[in-house]
């Protein structure tokens, strides 16, 4: 028992001298081998993440201590240091709230997590030419204008509040960017180079759209700014509508500078103005405009009356955004009627001809460089007439084709119905679609009846003016007209018979359509001077005298004064590559159809004040019945003749275009058998002409039984007068 209590005494004082040689190291610190020496604990290293997040751990002698990295301070308790017991958190410290004023005047001060930067206000620069800076290096913001010299490129900068302007020179422009740099427009140069191969004349005519051009480009110039964009655009558009007011251009160079300076306008004006679409009598705009820090995406689509502008807003834009993107559409209702024609360079398949068929329209997008499209542009358009059989043509007016053309380069159809018809183009200009036409074959029907029909006008037309010039007892003032009226259309018709289809020789041809111009005006012109006559004799109390003279002067000399005029005017109007007649082009057919309609209004005007005075003298006693009875035949001749010959006329406008056969069949029937009804009327109608017919048939076709009875008749004119004389005798004597 003894024992044992010695062995457990003696282990428990080998347990406690253990523990006692363990902990004889100070705290933080212990023994790496088991009689070692005593070694420092690194308490940051052996538990990571010990100080937290944002916090640095440092270790010391039997001990450690934490601190927040710089840009951090300690919460909720601000200490230097601190250990995990403590438990602080690092939290963001915001310098720019802390310091005022660190980044120093006309600087701004934005934090950031652990630390700032400083920038300079609008209108203002860093010395150091850097853009942001730190409040330790000494840098300070001055005024933009003097640290940047070349700020504003071709303008002068100015000091605007915390801001500045460019002011461009003139010539130069920002597009209304008072902050963007000045620069001069690669379509100014556009316009140095029209102006300089303009006209003298064109220029005067077009002096109006020069004049809102120059007003546009002096609106880039803050400076000088005057006009609001938006008023410049409605001059545009009214300079526009005067000029297609006054008719067809008539000039192919004419027609490319109205279309350069208004792509020109468009273009320099759509960046200054808001979304906008207009109206005016002769065009139509719609205009989009985005202004964004990045480029605007997607789809741009603009619509007029009749025409669908489809393309893309990356297209508008272009490589170098400049902060927005403007495209517009704008179309001319009646720019067509000068531009039908110039269509030499589109391709031509055997004997097709072109017409527009549809409205023209300029497109425009800010983008300067829209020669070749990476992403095509599709422009719809509605017809104006329903295609019968021909093709239809998308094309673009080319500027560069000897004074400006239609052309297809670039240019396809994309699908062709009916009604519409879509194109797809790699560029950008005005644009419209082309109709094909083609020649109708000589119907033979039609020739025969034309053939037939002319030679028995002339025949008729022939005894005619035998009728009126040989048969005394039927002279007078009306007759003369009557024979005047006959010799002309008999010419005419000759002339139409031979020569309407020689366009063999240019010089011949012309001849003829000269000649054919002033014989059928003559026509007209002595049925014009039938209804003055009769209105001198029913209204001017039954005066039916009027001089040779006058009657020559109106009869011929009219006709030659307008054809005189019309050939020195226009000289290539006269024939056509077709028909020896009048160019159906530019309007050059009115110098027929102009004299003739006026002349139809005067005689219906001659001829409403005769028929009403007739009515009054009938509804009155008037002794001279039959002279009255004469010149209401007479007044009725007249306008049956003027009837036919003006509808004739009419149908004549079409005869030379692509219309129905039926319509080719009544100009024939009437063209041709004119001279037959003028003989009808002034000759088969008159009683006096017919029994004078009768007279000289009888004379011709009975000769001997008018020498019977003359013989007859002597020998009892004879006896009568010896027994006359024999019985005076008597009764003499």
């Amino acid at each position: 028992m003894r024992r044992v209590c010695l062995l457990f005494l003696g282990l428990l004082f080998l347990l406690i001298g253990e523990i006692t040689h363990a902990t004889d190291c100070s705290l933080g610190q212990k023994r790496v081998e088991r009689k070692g020496p005593c070694v420092d604990i690194d308490e940051c290293t052996e538990t990571p993440g010990l100080c937290g997040k944002n916090a640095v751990c440092n270790n010391t002698a039997g001990s450690y201590f934490c601190t927040c990295e710089d840009g951090f301070i300690s919460k909720p308790k601000e200490m230097e240091t601190f250990t995990a017991i403590d438990k602080v958190k690092c939290k963001d410290l915001n310098e720019c709230l802390n310091e005022t004023g660190l980044c120093g005047d006309n600087a701004e001060c934005t934090n950031t997590e652990s630390s700032y930067f400083c920038t300079c206000k609008v209108g203002f620069a860093p010395s150091n030419g850097e853009e942001t800076f730190k409040a330790d290096q000494g840098v300070t913001c001055k005024d933009v204008c003097e640290i940047n010299k070349s700020l504003c490129g071709e303008g002068q900068c100015k000091k605007v509040n915390n801001s500045h302007e460019c002011l461009c020179n003139l010539g130069f422009t920002n597009y209304g960017f008072k902050t963007m740099k000045c620069s001069k427009p690669n379509y100014e140069i556009l316009m140095d180079t029209s102006t300089e191969q303009i006209s003298t004349e064109l220029e005067q005519i077009m002096e109006k759209l020069k004049s809102i051009y120059l007003n546009a480009s002096q609106s880039f110039n803050r400076a000088k700014m005057q006009t609001d964009p938006s008023i410049l655009l409605e001059k545009l558009l009214n300079a526009i509508d005067e000029l297609l007011s006054a008719g067809p251009l008539n000039n192919n160079r004419k027609v490319t500078y109205l279309l350069e300076i208004t792509e020109i306008v468009l273009k320099v004006l759509g960046p200054q103005l808001p979304n906008t679409s207009r109206s005016s009598v002769h065009t139509q705009i719609q205009m989009l405009v985005r202004r964004d820090d990045t480029p605007t995406e997607g789809r741009l689509i603009l619509a007029t009356d009749g025409v669908q502008f489809d393309s893309h807003w990356e297209t508008a834009a272009g490589a170098s955004y400049l902060g927005f993107a403007a495209a517009a559409l704008l179309r001319y209702n009646s720019l067509k009627s000068s531009v039908n024609a110039y269509f030499d360079d589109v391709e031509k398949h055997g004997k097709e001809k072109f017409k527009i068929n549809s409205d023209v329209v300029t497109a425009v997008v800010t983008n300067s460089d829209t020669a070749v499209l990476e992403k095509p542009i599709k422009l719809t358009f509605s017809h104006l007439e329903q295609p019968l059989d021909g093709n239809q043509t998308c094309v673009f007016w080319n500027s560069t084709l000897n004074g400006g053309a239609w052309s297809t380069n670039g240019c396809t159809v994309v699908m062709s119905n009916a009604s519409q018809t879509v194109c797809s183009c790699t560029h950008l200009s005005s644009f419209a679609v082309l109709m094909a036409l083609y020649e109708k074959e000589d119907v033979f029907e039609l020739k025969l009846i034309t053939w037939i029909g002319l030679s028995l006008s002339l025949i008729c037309l022939f005894i005619s003016i035998l009728t009126f010039r040989f048969i005394r007892s039927i002279q007078s003032t009306r007759t003369t007209i009557h024979l005047h009226l006959c010799i002309s259309l008999f010419i005419a018709n000759l002339v139409f018979l031979a020569g309407i289809t020689q366009t063999e020789n240019r010089v011949g041809c012309a001849f003829v359509a000269g000649l054919l111009h002033f014989f059928f005006l003559a026509a007209f012109c002595w049925m014009c001077l039938e209804g003055v006559q009769l209105f001198r004799m029913v209204v001017l109390v039954f005066n039916t005298t009027l001089r040779s003279l006058y009657l020559m002067a109106g009869g011929y000399g009219i006709p030659a004064l307008i054809v005189a005029i019309s050939a020195i005017a226009n000289a290539k109007g006269y024939g056509t590559e077709r028909h020896c007649w009048l160019d159906l082009q530019n309007g050059f057919i009115w110098s027929f159809f102009g004299p003739v309609c006026l002349i139809i209004v005067v005689n219906i005007f001659f001829f409403l004040i005769t028929v009403w005075k007739l009515a009054q003298k009938f509804s009155t006693l008037n002794q001279d019945l039959s002279k009255l009875h004469k010149i209401k035949s007479f007044t009725i001749t007249a306008i049956a003749q003027l009837c036919v010959l003006g509808t004739m006329w009419i149908f004549g406008c079409f005869q030379f275009e692509e219309q129905s056969l039926a319509v080719d069949y009544i100009f024939t029937i009437l063209n041709s058998l004119q001279g037959v009804l003028v003989f009808v009327m002034h000759c088969l109608f008159s009683k006096q002409v017919r029994d004078e017919y009768a007279r000289i048939l009888t004379s011709v076709c009975a000769p001997q039984k008018r020498k019977y009875s003359e013989f007859s008749t002597n020998q009892t004119s004879k006896s009568q007068g010896s027994g006359s004389v024999h019985n005076t005798g008597e009764s003499h004597i």
